[in-house]
């Protein structure tokens, strides 16, 4: 049987070469409807000889690039000169590479290449995951992390009958509910190390809203019963194995505002008392941008147009989850299942596209270091 335990830090990447961005315009939109709490958090960080920032699991850095460099532009335009340091941090297998060619205008949109448009700012990578301290102690003036923290450092166990947390038994979800806890705690606690006295860190996480709302699931058809169903219909054909299907758990779980909370409300945390108080937070939902775009042209547009722009944003962070459930598989016997596996998709949205979506729900959360 394969092993449960899984290192996130190890196993896990989006896919690369600029895919992970052209696929996902949903965790753009979403990173840009928080600019504002980025620049009210500027005005109130004090005064260093040096702007350092952090994009915590940041991929390939498309998707936050245009905030940054609207950020950076902000900031040139009041006259401030102060040199910019930004480190974008990811996992190992991350694809940098096409990170540092984004951000000097070799690839992607040039004209929101900061690091060659603007003077004196300087781009950054680390290879190591956020649940570990990545800089030195007081050094950071500003964090952010979009789309990123619902990654687990390890998997807790495997999920028997689904392949998500929002679907798995009770013993299951509280298994994976005491390890993201545990994560948040570890999360929260570099942060607090890394940032300067009056720093901020602003998070956009996805989660679960007041409405019990998540990824995927708010209204219609649940992205990841249909993963789950997918996955389970190779396995009934016998082109996966039960433990295949089983192997395919993601590492990931969705916190509720209360979770998200609860280390702030609590005075008498370890997070409390590193000097971390939360100014602000919030859930947002960001409506699934291929839905709109179809809607707004199913004169031109088929079902199958739609499913074939809908289902790649689907597997742009979700197909390494199922590449790795295979077992003793050649690359090419790999690449046909997987492919196999989100063609069933494809085929259910373009028979009825009715309730199939992927709108973001997240909970923006604005973290200061008081003391």
């Amino acid at each position: 049987m394969t092993e449960t335990y899984l290192n996130t830090q190890s196993s896990l990447s989006m896919k690369g070469s600029g895919y992970y961005s052209a696929k996902t315009a949903g965790a753009k939109n979403a990173i840009d409807k928080t600019q504002k709490v980025i620049e009210n958090a500027l005005k109130n960080i004090p005064s260093n000889a040096i702007l350092k920032f952090a994009d915590f699991g940041s991929a390939d850095g498309g998707t936050s690039q245009e905030m940054w460099s609207n950020i950076i532009k902000i900031i040139r335009d009041k006259g401030d000169n102060r040199q910019i340091e930004i480190l974008y941090t990811d996992l190992a297998s991350n694809d940098f590479s096409t990170l540092f060619k984004t951000m000097q205008g070799m690839h992607g949109n040039s004209n929101f290449a900061f690091q060659k448009n603007f003077k004196n700012v300087f781009v950054h990578g680390c290879g190591t995951g956020f649940h570990e301290q990545l800089m030195s102690d007081d050094s950071l003036t500003l964090g952010f992390s979009a789309t990123a923290m619902h990654y687990v450092s390890e998997r807790p166990c495997l999920i028997e009958n689904h392949v998500h947390m929002t679907g798995a038994n009770e013993s299951e979800k509280n298994l994976f509910t005491d390890q993201a806890n545990k994560d948040w705690e570890t999360i929260l606690l570099n942060r607090s190390k890394e940032l300067i006295k009056g720093g901020r860190f602003v998070c956009i996480n996805f989660g679960i809203d007041e409405q019990g709302r998540c990824l995927g699931n708010t209204g219609g058809h649940i992205m990841f019963n249909n993963f789950s169903k997918n996955w389970k219909y190779l396995e009934e054909q016998g082109i996966i194995s039960n433990q295949e299907y089983i192997n395919a758990t993601f590492t990931q779980h969705y916190r509720t505002v209360e979770e998200f909370r609860a280390p702030f409300d609590n005075k008498d945390s370890a997070i409390s008392k590193s000097g971390l108080i939360l100014k602000s937070c919030e859930t947002m939902i960001t409506e699934c941008p291929y839905k709109i775009h179809y809607s707004n042209n199913k004169d031109t547009m088929s079902p199958r147009d739609y499913a074939k722009t809908l289902i790649p944003t689907m597997r742009s962070w979700s197909e390494t989850v199922f590449r790795n459930a295979l077992v003793n598989r050649t690359e090419r016997e790999i690449n046909e299942i997987v492919d196999k596996f989100y063609n069933l998709y494809i085929d259910e949205v373009s028979n009825d596209p009715e309730g199939h979506a992927m709108d973001y729900v997240h909970v923006i959360m604005d973290i200061e270091k008081a003391y």
